[in-house]
């Protein structure tokens, strides 16, 4: 299992193209005020799992597992 980090500070928006494997695991850390619901949303959509999610002070961090 390979854990990729991903510093979203700063965007409103992310849009992106991930190369990751079934089982790999991708740690994000953003501070856009609909970040929590919007990863939650996609998770459900895309069918990933959602490990966890924590405020970091000013930011949150979530873990996905693809």
């Amino acid at each position: 299992m390979a854990v990729q980090l991903l510093d979203a500070r700063g965007l409103k928006m992310t849009v992106m193209a991930l190369k990751m494997k079934p089982g790999d695991v991708l740690e994000v850390t953003a501070d856009c005020p609909s970040f929590d619901q919007d990863v939650r949303s996609w998770c459900l959509r895309s069918k990933k799992i959602m490990l966890w999610m924590k405020d970091d002070g000013t930011a949150k961090l979530c873990r996905i597992q693809f």
